[in-house]
């Protein structure tokens, strides 16, 4: 791999991630067809952060977050830094140092496939962070990467502009070029998802709400009063079949 910068990188609308952002991971995930979500070891460092924004990815080496701080030149108000590692990395990469830096140049927040330290003050200065672990193991600076090229972050290819959203649910990537189709199906999703919970608050079943009856049915499923009837049932069925033909 070739150490470099990538300084122009598209990036979505405003508005367009906002949107996004409003639908949060789930819905997001869902109206993706259930992909681009990363895996489950990414989680918020404090509860009940959530972001949206254009990724600035880096390419970092592990225990060596030195391309973190070449990115922060790059990033621009709104932006998401992804931090992917060339191997798997828990060590503490990013503190609130950076989380300083990062939010007076208007970044969103950070996914980091590694380790996040200073939890308590990036909380206190309400900067939010995704990563692998907590660790307060230091790294050095000792080996570029890259800044603004494909990475790879907790499973999912992140693509620089790529709108990434987080919140207590993870964190889901959209690539840029299916972002507005995106936000459409999740919009009709989140829609559809009011008015079925406006039914189940009225006190609906889900079984009929989502005509669930008939293929328990088909599948098996009986409905007795009481357990004795159970244990008739449940002996009946294990008698043998002593009929000859």
């Amino acid at each position: 791999m070739k150490p470099v910068v990538v300084r122009n990188i598209p990036r979505p609308e405003r508005a367009l991630v906002d949107r996004l952002g409003h639908l949060g991971v789930s819905t997001v995930h869902e109206a993706l067809g259930r992909s681009g979500l990363m895996k489950t070891y990414m989680r918020p460092i404090w509860p009940g952060a959530e972001i949206a924004g254009p990724a600035v990815t880096v390419l970092a080496q592990p225990g060596d977050n030195w391309m973190i701080h070449v990115a922060v030149e790059q990033c621009r108000p709104g932006d998401v830094m992804v931090v992917g590692c060339t191997a798997d990395n828990t060590d503490g990469m990013f503190g609130e140092l950076l989380g300083t830096s990062l939010a007076a140049h208007g970044v969103r927040g950070l996914i980091i496939d590694a380790g996040c330290r200073d939890v308590k003050p990036l909380q206190a200065m309400g900067f939010p962070v995704w990563s692998r672990a907590i660790s307060a193991k230091g790294t050095v600076k000792a080996t570029p990467g890259a800044v603004n090229v494909p990475v790879v972050c907790a499973g999912v290819a992140v693509s620089p502009g790529d709108v990434v959203v987080a919140d207590d649910d993870g964190v889901v990537v959209v690539p840029l070029a299916a972002a507005a189709d995106v936000a459409a199906k999740g919009e009709a999703r989140k829609a559809d998802e009011d008015r079925k919970r406006e039914r189940l608050a009225a006190g609906e079943l889900s079984l009929d709400m989502y005509g669930m009856r008939e293929g328990l049915a088909k599948a098996g499923l009986v409905y007795v009063d009481d357990l004795d009837a159970h244990a008739e049932l449940v002996g009946a069925a294990s008698k043998p079949n002593l009929k000859r033909a």
